[in-house]
């Protein structure tokens, strides 16, 4: 199989003249990522994903994890060895506080880092990304006592984490949660109950596994509201604050999966013999709004799973589209050249290449957001940049892991029958991409959250504001000499996701089933929008390149292509998917589910 080669050229390009790192380097609390920094940090993340995690991958879906007698999971081989060097490194804590053993460095610096993981080994790099999750909702939500407890630990990466929400009987509802928790005397509580699809719930990776667990106290109300959230530690703590007894903490099964073979999946049993020791995090019954810090982080790192594995399987099919000969050139018939010059294989690169772009920029756009909410002074500013953060989490969570899984299938296409033999390496990955659209809420939930409590709630104010940046794309692309047909692509999808979000305005009100119904659709189409949006600007930044003189012309060039190729290919999609919306929805509310 190829060689995973991080894309740097591209990943520094948007880093800067589309996501704006020199803007968000100088926000307070970011001034270490100069330019020197993030452009060593991500060449050693590029040496690292290629040279440690890149070469296990391939063992971790054949070996997979296997659950012994005993209650032990084992890993597959080189795992524990790769942890421990992504330990050493560091790199759990790129991102997160200084004060917690953490390097402070924007997401907008460490988003890249973790496209470069994902895209060589994503079922191993599902454990960091846990760490990353429960520290920002430990940091948020924990006692300072249980912070200089448990946190350190897992910011440096020497203990594992995981978040407990899903039960057998409950799955995405997580109102019937059945999980309980009794108070003891100590001011600790007693855990009791079973969770399933626990991913990395049991392992030897690390000395110790810190669980968040939702479950509901003696006196909880009913449905959400009653949830609190507990940590609960594999093993609790000695006197020196080291892992000593055993908790009343169990594995009891790990899933036989699809793909990610080398995460285990684990069932988790909580207090067979008397109850298993938690700690009490944030107030109690309002466990779910701390774990939703937890999963809003984990969303935004699966939208970045799937722009990896996209970018991954686009290196594979290009590389095999060099090497492969067969057939004749189409436009010269001169036999004996690469499959690379057959249209429709050049058309599915070209496709691959251009949703990666469009998906990349979405996503670290998105993560200077981040940086700019949570450090910028002025609070004007930082209110504007979380009101979009908040409103297109489920656009990068849904959108690009329905992208990415698109394009790791048609990736195979290209490699045709060989596609679907596992020596070639692809069918992996295809493999690995299909959880994606799933876990961390699949997309009918980020659907349902985006027209729901985005819009709905809020009348749309913060989408039009949206849509006004986008307009004002448009104008920038209007004074570019030859760029017509991109701003002419970004002016129909604004007017259809104008149109489409009146209409939701007005069929919320008394037609939410058929709101409902067509929120799939409105997600795509929001996300078809801001893809073009994205790849405008980036054929903008392209051109402004080449006007300068500055850098690679041929590629600045190719930047220009791949964005009219997108406004021509993927843009009038958004079209379609409006119309689905406003057409689609009544039929399907009113059809008779006996009738199926």
């Amino acid at each position: 199989m190829t060689d995973y080669i991080a894309p740097l050229r591209d990943m520094h390009f948007i880093l800067r003249e589309l996501a704006g790192l020199d803007a968000v380097t100088v926000l307070p609390g970011c001034e270490e990522a100069t330019p020197d920094v993030v452009e060593a940090i991500l060449d050693e993340a590029g040496k690292f994903a290629a040279g440690v995690l890149a070469p296990i991958n391939r063992a971790g879906d054949e070996q997979g994890c296997r659950l012994e007698a005993d209650g032990r999971v084992t890993t597959p081989e080189g795992w524990k060895e790769a942890w421990q060097q992504y330990v050493e490194a560091g790199w759990i804590g790129l991102s997160l506080p200084v004060e917690y053993g953490g390097q402070g460095l924007p997401k907008l610096v460490s988003t890249p880092v973790w496209e470069m993981w994902f895209s060589t080994n994503m079922a191993f790099t599902m454990l960091p990304q846990l760490n990353v999750s429960q520290a920002e909702a430990l940091r948020i939500a924990a006692s300072e006592d249980l912070k200089q407890t448990w946190l350190l630990k897992v910011v440096s990466g020497e203990w594992g984490s995981t978040m407990n929400l899903t039960e057998p009987q409950a799955g995405s509802d997580l109102a019937a949660t059945r999980a309980r928790a009794e108070p003891a005397a100590d001011g600790t509580y007693r855990v009791f109950g079973q969770k399933i699809f626990i991913s990395w719930g049991e392992h030897e990776l690390t000395e110790n596994i810190v669980h968040l667990v939702l479950a509901r106290l003696p006196d909880a109300p009913a449905g959400v509201k009653g949830l609190s959230l507990f940590l609960v530690p594999k093993y609790l703590l000695d006197a020196d604050g080291n892992p000593g007894a055993k908790n009343d903490v169990r594995c009891i099964a790990i899933e036989h999966k699809m793909g990610i073979h080398g995460s285990p999946t684990c069932t988790m049993s909580y207090g067979d013999a008397g109850g298993a020791v938690g700690w009490l995090v944030g107030e109690p019954n309002r466990g779910l709004e701390t774990m939703f810090i937890m999963m809003n982080e984990a969303r935004f790192g699966v939208g970045v799973q799937g722009a990896g594995l996209a970018e991954r399987a686009y290196q594979l099919a290009l590389a095999y589209a060099r090497e492969r000969v067969q057939g004749r050139d189409a436009i010269t018939g001169e036999a004996g050249k690469p499959i690379l010059c057959h249209p429709d294989v050049k058309r599915m690169l070209l496709s691959l290449r251009a949703r990666v772009m469009a998906m990349r920029a979405l996503l670290y756009t998105a993560a200077a957001w981040f940086d700019t909410a949570h450090h910028h002074p002025d609070a004007a500013v930082a209110g504007k940049a979380q009101r979009y953060v908040d409103l297109l989490m489920p656009v990068a969570k849904g959108w690009c892991t329905e992208v990415g899984q698109q394009a790791c299938s048609d990736a195979i296409q290209v490699f045709g029958g060989m596609g679907f033999v596992e020596e070639t390496g692809i069918a992996q990955f295809a493999r690995d991409a299909r959880i994606i659209t799933i876990y961390e809420g699949t997309t009918g939930i980020q659907a349902n959250d985006l027209v729901g409590r985005k819009i709905l709630r809020e009348g749309g104010e913060t989408l039009f504001e949206l849509i006004a940046e986008l307009r004002a794309t448009v104008a920038e692309l209007r004074r570019e000499a030859g760029f017509g047909p991109i701003a002419d692509a970004l002016v129909e999808n604004i007017a259809v996701l104008n149109e489409t979000t009146y209409w939701l305005l007005a069929a919320g009100k008394d037609r939410f089933a058929e709101v409902l119904a067509g929120a799939v659709p409105f997600l795509h189409l929001l996300g078809t929008a801001c893809g073009m949006w994205q790849m405008a600007r980036l054929a903008l930044a392209a051109r402004r390149r080449i006007a300068a003189g500055e850098g690679d012309a041929g590629y600045h060039e190719s930047l220009v292509e791949l964005a009219r190729f997108y406004a021509a290919s993927f843009a009038p999609q958004a079209a379609a998917h409006g119309r689905t919306v406003r057409e689609a929805g009544g039929a399907l509310a009113a059809f008779d589910p006996l009738a199926f």
